[in-house]
C-alpha cells in the first residue's frame, strides 16, 4: 500500500485539471502541463483535487501508484509556483553570463561554452558565479541543470567546477610530502 498515493492531490483555486484522451492536463496561472496516463492507474478529478488509485491489484499497479501521484503533484506545483534550480560556479576565471536565449560559460577551456536555453526554461545570472534555472516542468528544469553541470563537474581536490546549491563535495587531501 502506498502511503503517499492514498492522499488526493489538492488543486488550488485558479487551477483546472482534466483527464481526457489518454492524458491528464493541468492549467494554471503559469501555463499548461500535460502528462500521459499510465494504464494501471485510475485518475479521477474530484471537487477539491485529483485522486490517483490503482486500477487493478497487480504488483505493477501498486508500484506505479505513489510515483504517478507525485508526478500529478508536480504538474499542479509547476503551473502554480514553478520550479527553480540554482548552480554555483567555483574556480578562478570561471563565470557565466546570460545573453538572451544563450548562456555563455567560461570554464577554463580554450573556448567559451555557449549553451542554448530550451523553450519553456528561463535562465538568470544574478552574479558571475550563480546560475538560476526556472520553469514550470520539474523534469526539464532538472535536465537543463544537469546538462550545464556536466560541462565542468566539481573536482574533489580544490572543489573547482559547477555544483548545485547545497550540494556537498567530498574533499580529498592532496599528495603527502
Amino acid at each position: 500500500m502506498s502511503r503517499i498515493g492514498k492522499k488526493p492531490v489538492s488543486v488550488p483555486s485558479g487551477v483546472t485539471a482534466t483527464v481526457a484522451g489518454g492524458e491528464i492536463s493541468v492549467k494554471g496561472p503559469k501555463g499548461t502541463l500535460t502528462m500521459p496516463l499510465a494504464d494501471d492507474i485510475k485518475y479521477e478529478v474530484q471537487d477539491g483535487g485529483i485522486a490517483v488509485t490503482p486500477a487493478n491489484d497487480t504488483k505493477r499497479a501498486r508500484a506505479f501508484w505513489g510515483m504517478q501521484r507525485t508526478l500529478v503533484q508536480n504538474l499542479v506545483d509547476g503551473v502554480t509556483n514553478g520550479f527553480t534550480k540554482k548552480l554555483l560556479i567555483t574556480g578562478v576565471g570561471y563565470r557565466a553570463t546570460a545573453q538572451g536565449k544563450n548562456l555563455k560559460l567560461q570554464l577554463g577551456y580554450s573556448h567559451d561554452v555557449n549553451f542554448a536555453v530550451p523553450e519553456g526554461i528561463e535562465i538568470k545570472t544574478p552574479d558571475q558565479t550563480t546560475v538560476e534555472i526556472s520553469g514550470i516542468d520539474k523534469q526539464k528544469v532538472g535536465q537543463v541543470a544537469a546538462e550545464i553541470r556536466r560541462w565542468r563537474k566539481p573536482e574533489p581536490y580544490k572543489g573547482k567546477g559547477i555544483k548545485y546549491d547545497g550540494e556537498f563535495i567530498f574533499r580529498k587531501e592532496g599528495k603527502k610530502k
